[in-house]
Parts: structure tokens; sequence; C-alpha cells
């Protein structure tokens, strides 16, 4: 039979409060009743339990003390919290500690019934509701998706679909994100095919595409950039739309957003192809031949974005804003940041602020070299909330309220996004060969056809030609390349981490972000 919840009852006097917990459990809840506070701590080691009624004045640990630690352990878990005393300052401790309900004794068994239903009911609802919008929306996303999408329609696809599993995470409700998640999947089955027709056409201005790496400041950033007024371009390194959706909220207490937009990534999606191509606003391929000595392939000895700042000059004279006062800032650790936080009032005397921020970055590389992040990032859900987390406590935010009051624009923006790998496919090539999981270079590559998009002459996309037999193949959906040597380990050791550089909707269609001081 099904339960209508598992509620965990506390109190010294258990044997006083048989009757009413004989009328909860003939209302259907499973109750399991405990005489002290630590006993219950320990039950709940164990049990999963949906609610906690708790008797506020017990002996020993008291009710307050058995709140505070309750809520260490499980956050998320709500307390009704059961008294003799409606003293104000019990209250409020206790409504501090973050009790859901509370009920005065002598209790009623209808009054502990009602807040129960309101409770549990609250949940089961929300959950309810959102799958039942989702399974309406479910035929329009399908719809959709098999009605060959623009590059505008696919914005837009996957942006509906963020928002849904934004939702389900929040209902938690599994059996729908499971659907939603297959969806998502047959989604980016789809975004592979449209980028491997187009992909090509778009970058040799043969079809008309979406706006690229290359064009972003040109196109989105630039047209609003003023002499006298301080923007601010804040590049977070590899922040997926999803991403920026999960910390909007924290962003919004100090800005008001006047455009909430998306760019496509060139490919490769990874850092030294599409953030130079962003600040150089030119293809790799141009970059080389415009800057022989910075512009370095992956097989070449040094840092790959150590030139953005000679990039970004080079674009801003194109565009005829050299006369700008701007600068350029990249943050690789905390006291970078902290001496950011530190100096935020200087920068206000720039016209332009370019500040690259790599904090996620090294959370999704950090994912796959450290077994602790492993186990903190194993999903989107947890992903998000390590991003969430990090911002919130982040010099960067702290920056941004200290001059949230100024009259300034902000653009939030990225260069690529990540993807969970799940598919592994074997790859052979030769010493040289990158090592990247989700696109390779090289010559002689060998590799499944059905698992990749290649281009046997790079420069036909606008890239370097390491040498003459370099090819250039990008992983699809969730495939991860892995060498047939020591295969098994490779494909255990990364299945279900965050990669980036090949073609999926979350590596490739990114957030751009106009916000302006309230």
């Amino acid at each position: 039979m099904n339960t209508q919840g598992e509620i965990l009852w506390v109190d010294d006097e258990i044997d006083s409060l048989k009757s009413q917990i004989l009328f909860l459990k003939n209302k259907g809840y499973d109750v399991t009743s405990i005489s002290n506070g630590h006993d219950a701590l320990e039950l709940l080691k164990d049990k999963t339990v949906d609610v906690v009624l708790l008797d506020e004045s017990m002996p020993g640990l008291t009710g307050l003390e058995t709140l505070s630690r309750i809520k260490e352990m499980k956050p998320q878990l709500p307390v009704v919290m059961v008294t003799k005393n409606e003293a104000e300052n019990i209250m409020e401790e206790a409504i501090g500690s973050q009790i859901s309900d509370y009920l005065i004794k002598p209790v009623n068994p209808n009054q502990v019934l009602l807040s129960l239903k309101k409770i549990i009911d609250t949940r089961r609802l929300v959950s309810e509701k959102t799958t039942q919008a989702y399974q309406q929306e479910f035929r329009n996303l399908f719809m959709a998706l098999s009605s060959n999408p623009n590059h505008e329609e696919w914005k837009e696809l996957y942006r509906k679909l963020i928002y849904w599993e934004l939702e389900m995470a929040r209902s938690d409700s599994s059996e729908m994100m499971e659907v939603l998640q297959s969806q998502k999947s047959e989604a980016n089955t789809e975004f592979y095919k449209y980028i491997s027709k187009n992909y090509e056409k778009w970058i040799n201005g043969k079809a008309e595409g979406p706006v690229f790496s290359h064009q972003l400041i040109k196109k989105k950033i630039a047209p609003y950039i003023e002499q006298g007024k301080s923007t601010f371009l804040i590049l977070i390194d590899n922040l997926r739309f999803d991403q920026w959706k999960a910390i909007q909220h924290i962003v919004t207490d100090s800005f008001k957003i006047l455009e909430e937009d998306m760019f496509y990534s060139i490919l490769p999606t990874a850092t030294q192809y599409s953030r130079n191509a962003l600040f150089a606003g030119m293809m790799p391929a141009d970059i080389e031949k415009k800057y022989p000595n910075e512009w370095k392939n992956d097989d070449e000895e040094g840092g790959k974005n150590l030139h953005e700042s000679k990039f970004l000059e080079g674009q801003l004279k194109q565009l005829k804003l050299d006369h700008l006062k701007w600068q350029y800032t990249k943050i690789t650790n905390n006291d970078d940041g902290k001496n950011f936080e530190d100096n935020i009032h200087n920068y206000l005397n720039n016209d332009l602020n370019v500040i690259v921020y790599n904090f996620v970055d090294m959370l999704s590389h950090a994912r796959t070299e450290m077994e602790v992040l492993k186990e903190l990032a194993s999903d989107e859900v947890s992903y998000r909330s390590l991003t969430v987390s990090w911002f919130e406590h982040s010099p960067l935010h702290r920056a941004l309220k200290k001059i949230a009051d100024k009259d300034i624009q902000v653009f939030v923006t990225t260069d690529h996004g990540t993807v969970r790998v799940k598919t592994p496919s074997k790859c052979v090539g030769d010493r040289a060969t990158t090592t990247n999981l989700r696109y390779k270079h090289g010559r002689n590559l060998q590799y499944e056809d059905r698992d990749v998009l290649a281009f046997r002459d790079p420069r036909v996309v606008g890239l370097p030609r390491p040498n003459v037999s370099s090819t250039f193949i990008f992983a699809k959906e969730d495939v991860f390349l892995c060498y047939p040597n020591n295969y098994n380990y490779y494909v255990n050791y990364y299945r279900n981490t965050f990669q980036h550089g090949g073609i999926s909707l979350e590596e490739m269609i990114v957030p751009i972000i106009r916000l302006q001081s309230k």
C-alpha cells in the first residue's frame, strides 16, 4: 500500500502521544517514534523520512540542539517544532534555524495532519504540476525537433530544454527527469547532424549562420560601448547556459538584465581556439597568419592563451575603438580574485574592462583530475550547485556588488561550455596527436566515422593546418575519444566527466548576457 509519508516523531513523553500517532497511522502515514534527540540523529543516518516532528523541551539534547544537528546532516529535511511554550525567543531561534512549521502542545491530531499535508503535499503537488506541464510541452519540443530548426530556433529549443531540466531538478521528479534526459540526448543527435551539414558553409560565408565566437565582440558588445561610461566584459571560462541560469538570481539582486541571448562557439569548443577567436575577432587560421609568433598549435610548447590582450588590442583597432581607455585582467586563482575585488573602484576609470575569470574551467578540469570533485560533480545538478556555491562566495560576486550602485553596464559571457561524456569511441593516432577527449588533430588518425565530424583540410573551417596531412576530428553528442591501449582504464576513468572540444548543445550554444546597474 502507498504510504502518505514517513514521519519521525521525537518526544521524551512519547507514550502520551499514542492516540495522535494512531490517528496518523490510520490516515496512511508511517510513524516512527523516538524518545530522545541522540537516538533520532542515529536513526536519521540510515533512514529516509519525509518530516520530523520534534519536541522543543527534552532533557539531555534539547529540541533546538537536535534541530541544528538535523539541519547539518540533512539541510532539506522539513522539521515541525512541537512546543509547550510560545515564548518569542525560542520560536525566533527555531525559525532562524529553518523549521517548516510549529505546533503548540497539547497537539490536536487534526492540526498535525494539516501541517504534514501542507509540507508533504506541497512538494508532491509542485512535482506533479511540473510533470504535467512538461508532458504537455514534450510533444511541442518533439515537433520542434523534427521540423528542421534553424540556428535561432535551436537556441530557443535549447533554452526550453534547460528550463525544464531546472524545473525537474527543483521538483525532484526522477521519472520525468529520465524522459527529459532522453529528449535532450535526441536533441543532441539532431544538433550534431545540423552542425555537420552547415558548419563549413557558415564559416566560409556561403550561408548566413549564427553569431560565432569571432563575431561576438563586434556584433553583440561593441555597439553598446561608450566613452565615459564604464563597461565590464566578464568572460567566465567554460560557463554553460544552465550554469548561468543557476547563478542568475544572485546576479539580478544587484543588476537588471537588458538582454539574455546565446551565441555559438566555434569548433573546437576548446579554450585556445574559441577564446583566442573571441578576442582577436578572427578565426584561428587568420590569427596564425597575422600573429605567427603568438599563435601556438596544440602540439607546440608554451601557453596557448597568453596573448589575449594583444589580440583584443588588434580587434579594438579594427573596430575603431582604440581611442577607449581599456584594461585586460585575467584571474586564475583566489589571490588574483581578491586583488580584483580590492581594487574594483579603480576599474571605474576605464571605458572598457575585460575580465577573464578562469574558475569554472579549473573546476571542470579538476573534475577529471581530482577524485574529490568526481564525487562532488557527478551530474548536471551537482555541477550547477557547485557553480552556484562558488559564485556566491567568489571575489567576482563581491566585486560586482561593490560597484552595483554606479552607472555601469556588464556583459557576462563565456568561450564554450562542457558536456558530460558517457560513450567511449576508439581512436588511434601517432605520438604528435592531441590528447583532448572531444577533438583531435594529427596525421594518420584512425577513428569511427559514425562518432565524429572530420575535416581532412582544416583550413576549410578556419583552422590552422599544423602539417600537410593534419586532420581535425570532433566528437559528437556525449562521445569521448580513447586510445586502444589501456582502453578500459581510460574509459572508466573519464566516463561521466565534463569535457569540451566537440559538438553538443552544451558546448556550442553559450550565454551572452547584457546587464545594467539597477
